[in-house]
């Protein structure tokens, strides 16, 4: 094995108990040897040595190629292990050098120009829309869901973030709605069957505006909603209130300003907008390279430090934050689950590879949440401060009204058209 590679993990792997076996079959021991041993190997030397020079791209593919091969535990249990003990840094010296200059390049490949959004867009949500239905909730909210309880299951939860945001937006009948980045139209028909408020989203993802606009008419709401095939920058009209959610970071670092100019250009004066998105707790960084290469091109997840400068630049006030931290690491945890155990449904509609890749996007997903520094922010936003009451009480009231509602036996019934 790699003398360097054993040197470097001897020293940061501290506490676990991980197991090595590099290509000629030895077995090296890391941590103190505490809790569930993970063992793990690595079949080739090319292998070994793209592990050490570029460790945020190579393991994933090492992992998906089947040269990574974890023999006990799990993919989610090695990368457990082992950032528990380096956390967010501890990148070898050639791993930092290939960072900072991912870093110094990242608007290049943050350049979303309406073309380029659209061609990102189609390459994660234009996939066969069966396979999300195979691990999402049953109203396919693929966003961060609010658990109110440990006990609450990931149904509740997706339910509880809906309801959590309409009451962030102190909604009032009649009033027009645009909802940026609007999925499967899950949020937009919430809204507009809660609110009895005018619903338009938009969306880059020709299968998700085709289900949206399916499920509006089967639940008789396309007189009040609509979902369109259209960029958010190519609107013309003004909304009353704005959400998005788990669309700002496709927007990427470079296109903010823009962002935010067009928010308030949109948003009628007394209006207001929530934007719900992943970011992160340490500053301005760069998406790993794996999940840029296989899973988000484009994507960012921005710090805070790099999203309110670009508010205020725009003339918008921000009246509330909420961070969410380990809401998301939950939320993975279930969509991880469901999509193991439904493995082999997931094979017939590609293949082994790409049941591998999506495993360690899963678990990478919810390790980075759980311990490299990730969140999630609900930036609440108006173009005029009087435009909310004077606390946040209003919030909690309307929420609990909201469930209330439920409880007595109203909430509807949540499906995919066609279902």
């Amino acid at each position: 094995m790699n003398q360097l590679l054993v040197n470097y993990l001897s020293r940061v792997l501290v506490k676990g108990s991980l197991e090595f076996v590099d290509p000629s079959g030895k077995v090296h021991r890391f941590g103190d040897g505490s809790g569930e041993t993970v063992r793990v190997r690595v079949t080739t030397n090319k292998a070994l040595r793209q592990l050490f020079l570029n460790p945020e791209l190579k393991l994933g593919e090492a992992f998906m190629d089947g040269t990574f091969v974890v023999e006990k535990g799990s993919i989610y249990d090695f990368l457990a292990v082992t950032l528990q003990n380096i956390g967010g840094g501890g990148r070898t010296l050639w791993a930092r050098i290939i960072y900072r200059l991912r870093v110094m390049t990242r608007r290049v490949r943050q350049w979303n120009t309406p073309f380029r959004a659209k061609q990102n867009v189609a390459h994660h949500y234009d996939l066969d829309g069966r396979l999300y239905s195979l691990f999402l909730d049953s109203d396919q909210q693929y966003s961060c869901a609010y658990f109110e309880t440990p006990e609450t299951t990931l149904e509740d939860a997706q339910y509880a973030k809906k309801r959590h945001l309409a009451a962030k937006l102190a909604l009032q009948s009649g009033q027009r709605v645009l909802d940026i980045g609007s999925g499967w139209g899950g949020l937009g028909l919430f809204l507009a069957n809660h609110a009895d408020v005018d619903v338009t989203g938009v969306t880059l993802s020709e299968e998700q505006h085709k289900v949206s606009n399916a499920r509006a008419g089967e639940q008789d709401l396309a007189h009040r909603t609509r979902f369109l095939l259209q960029d958010y920058r190519s609107l013309k009209s003004r909304f009353d209130r704005i959400v998005s959610v788990g669309m700002f970071e496709h927007v990427g670092v470079g296109h903010y300003d823009e962002f935010f100019k067009k928010v308030r250009d949109l948003l009628t004066d007394d209006g207001v907008m929530v934007l719900h998105s992943i970011g992160r707790f340490d500053g301005p960084g760069e998406t790993n390279s794996w999940i840029h290469k296989y899973i988000f091109p484009g994507g960012y997840i921005p710090s805070l430090s790099e999203v309110l400068p670009a508010i205020e630049r725009a003339g918008l006030k921000v009246t509330d934050i909420e961070i969410l931290r380990l809401h998301y690491a939950e939320t993975l945890k279930a969509w991880r689950e469901r999509f193991l155990a439904r493995w082999d449904e997931v094979k017939a509609l590609y293949d082994e590879r790409f049941c591998r890749m999506w495993e360690f996007y899963l678990a990478a997903s919810e390790t980075a949440f759980r311990y490299q520094d990730m969140m999630n922010f609900q930036i609440q936003i108006v173009r005029d401060q009087h435009a909310l009451p004077m606390t946040r009480d209003y919030i909690w009231q309307s929420e609990e009204a909201l469930r209330r509602r439920d409880l007595a036996g109203t909430r509807p019934s949540l499906k995919i058209a066609g279902e």
